[in-house]
């Protein structure tokens, strides 16, 4: 094939999902997310105005420069669609702290009029309120998307990114209240204070709590076969969400915050280090597992799965891409990797009987768009070495 004039499949990219959704649903989703926006305005407007939020969420967004660059790097074999991500994020930092506003608010008032003191019924607020329903709101999050986009779920790397992007969501609009709130009564050095203990301390602490519903909810569609022993396993992860987060939440109101962060927090936080290492790990030994199958087929070749399955090779590949051919041979090299890893993840869940309905149709489909996609490179020797 010449370099100069490539053909470059035009064939679509089956791994971005049908661009056309029901009006209703978008109008539904589109329409919470704006009424969650007005409450959170109104209730930023009324505890301390413009110019304190707009500081706050300026400090608050730091942390997001770590937090959301750390699970696109998870999410890079088989990255999801921006809008499921931004929906994630927004639906955490959104309808998620709503709710939890009003569901916390009332637990507390709740308390006082049952005759605990407001001391007590902070502590219990902070200890069993908080956890159990921040953490319901985060994970029903995910658990939409598990319902609603089935084909977007695909195992435990995609329940930690969407848990992961909820869980920034919502720390960054409770960041904005709480840092607001200090620096209103406090000023900078209240302001500063805070912005240590949460943004410093804890970036990962929202993210960390909800990615334990997400990893429950990953194994659920992609290792367990029963209804029964999938409910099972999204109510144990969302159960350690619970548990982790009273654990910080206790943390912080002992008076001990210091050493229990020492000898509990950051355990904790380097075990999970780990297993956002291990998971992206896996998923790249699952995708030259299965694609092998594929390769012993005829669909593949054996060095196209080595690149597959290997992060370096395939920014290689499509470096290659662009440079032999551009914009269109770049995203031809960009589908045909997504179809792969699709395919592979798809395969991986059929072999072990967990695949969704119509897995065989969805299989096929993507191995016709990574015989269309693979058709624009095969024959290029330096193809060949990616």
């Amino acid at each position: 094939m010449s370099t100069g004039d490539p053909r470059w499949s035009t064939a679509g990219n089956v791994t971005s999902r049908p661009t056309v959704r029901r009006v209703l649903l978008y109008g539904v989703v589109v329409a919470l997310f704006l009424l969650c926006w007005a409450v959170l305005g109104r209730v930023f407007s009324t505890g301390f105005g413009l110019q304190t939020t707009v500081l706050a969420a300026l400090f608050a967004a730091i942390p997001l420069l770590v937090v959301i660059p750390t699970y696109l790097w998870i999410d890079r074999y088989e990255a999801e669609p921006n809008r499921y991500l931004a929906f994630a994020f927004l639906w955490g930092a959104l309808c998620a702290t709503v709710g939890a506003l009003f569901l916390n608010t009332f637990f507390s008032i709740a308390l006082v009029l049952l005759g605990e003191g407001q001391e007590q019924a902070d502590l219990l607020g902070a200890t069993v309120s908080a956890p159990i329903v921040e953490e319901g709101l985060k994970g029903l999050g995910i658990l939409l998307i598990v319902l609603v986009r089935r084909r977007q779920f695909d195992g435990i790397v995609d329940g930690i990114v969407y848990a992961g992007m909820v869980g920034a969501g919502f720390a960054f609009t409770e960041n904005i209240l709480y840092l607001g709130r200090m620096y209103a009564e406090y000023g900078t050095q209240g302001l500063t204070a805070l912005f240590l203990l949460r943004c410093v301390m804890g970036p990962f602490a929202h993210p960390l709590f909800t990615s334990m519903t997400g990893i429950g909810l990953g194994v659920a569609v992609s290792l367990v076969r029963t209804r029964g022993t999938k409910v099972l396993a999204g109510l144990a992860g969302y159960l350690a969400a619970v548990g982790l987060h009273a654990l910080w939440n206790l943390s912080a109101s002992t008076g001990n915050l210091l050493g229990l962060y020492v000898l509990v927090q950051v355990p904790i936080f380097l075990g999970y280090v780990a297993t956002l290492v291990w998971a992206r790990t896996r998923e790249g030994r699952q995708i030259r597992l299965y694609l092998s199958q594929y390769a012993d087929a005829g669909w593949l070749g054996h060095q196209e799965v080595a690149m597959l399955g290997s992060l370096p090779a395939r920014r290689n590949a499509r470096t290659w891409a662009r440079a032999t051919g551009g914009a269109p041979a770049l995203a031809s090299m960009k589908a045909f990797q997504d179809a792969a890893s699709d395919l592979a993840l798809l395969r991986s869940r059929i072999v072990r009987g967990v695949a969704e309905p119509q897995a065989q149709t969805r299989e096929r489909e993507l191995l016709d768009s990574l015989v269309a996609h693979r058709a624009a490179f095969t024959g290029t020797a330096a193809f060949a070495r990616r």
